[in-house]
């Protein structure tokens, strides 16, 4: 039986949105828990019909404020997750291993249906990076605090909203010549946010607990594979360029102090590590969710913002794209 609310942490990202409108697609009312309601509520409310999302504004470490939101709940989902720690509080001990455990033991508290937790696929092997080793530091809690809980790793997700295609698209488009880390032979699984709500939808819908499950699209590319393929669909050529590691690592120091960095130094370490399935654990395809989206054609629906003439251009054999 499907729940009819859901609780949801970090409703307001990529991945929120688009699961937001899966579920209350599908009758099923959510509340948005926000740290900042002025900014984020506008994009939420959005996202299902009049009704069936309920925003609410608090600390995420406010036990009392958010112990309230589970009472009338059936289902927690935690999406909160960052690629790079910040000032006030927001580290990877806090944002990864702290916040979840809370979440995962007021889900047990409350007897909860279900916990599902967003987590990374790849942590086990990426042993020197701290992006990861919270993640997993963030698991076990969860965990402890509640067995049955259910954990997705997935790959890196992509989509018209995303950070990872959009930005390489950016700065492939600005940079005459663009820097290969470690020549560009890491492999990864990129998987498209709709797969991975799907994916998501299913859990729930078939009350799946007591897993860790490996999501990841239908194709294994290398990140020079990535930027090629990225820069055929904005139509450019540019200078792929392996990067001497001590070069990479002093441009990911200096990257690193910017409000937004492009590259930190714990990042540039996380890719050494292979993006892959890791066959210790059922993948999406073994729950009967295979991922359909293309790589190809999703960003070619999005690409096109990065091409001379935008939508209109025009190909070499002037066949408008």
């Amino acid at each position: 039986m499907k729940p009819k609310n859901c609780l949801i942490f970090g409703g307001s990202g990529q991945i929120g949105r688009h699961l937001i409108r899966k579920l209350t697609k599908n009758n099923i009312k959510v509340t948005v828990v926000t740290r900042n309601i002025h900014q984020k509520s506008y994009i939420i409310k959005t996202q299902g019909n009049a009704g069936y999302i309920d925003i609410i504004e608090a600390n995420i470490y406010d036990e009392k404020k958010i112990r309230t939101l589970f009472l009338n709940a059936d289902l927690c989902i935690n999406l909160i997750g960052i690629l790079f720690e910040k000032r006030k509080g927001n580290t990877f001990h806090n944002i990864h291993t702290l916040l979840p455990g809370l979440l995962a033991k007021l889900s047990k508290e409350y007897k909860l249906k279900n916990f599902i937790h967003l987590s990374a696929l790849g942590i086990n092997e990426a042993v020197d990076s701290n992006y990861a080793k919270s993640k997993l530091e963030g698991e076990k809690n969860i965990l402890s605090n509640f067995p049955t809980a259910t954990i997705l790793r997935p790959s890196v997700v992509y989509s018209v909203d995303d950070n990872f295609t959009t930005n390489f698209m950016t700065l492939l488009n600005r940079l005459p010549i663009f820097p290969l880390y470690y020549s560009g032979k890491t492999k990864f699984t990129p998987i498209h946010c709709s797969d991975l709500t799907d994916i998501i939808y299913h859990t729930i819908s078939n009350n799946i607990n007591s897993k860790i499950i490996e999501c990841v699209g239908n194709e294994v590319m290398t990140f020079k594979t990535i930027l090629e393929r990225l820069l055929n669909l904005i139509k450019k050529k540019r200078l792929l360029i392996p990067l001497p590691l001590p070069i990479a690592s002093l441009s990911a120091k200096i990257f690193q102090l910017l409000p937004k960095p492009l590259l930190t130094e714990d990042q540039l370490r996380l890719l050494k590590y292979d993006n892959i399935l890791s066959g210790r654990y059922k993948s999406n395809f073994d729950i009967g969710i295979p991922s359909k989206r293309n790589f190809n054609e999703e960003v070619r629906k999005y690409s096109y913002m990065w091409r001379e003439g935008g939508q209109f251009s025009f190909d070499k054999n002037n066949e408008m794209k």
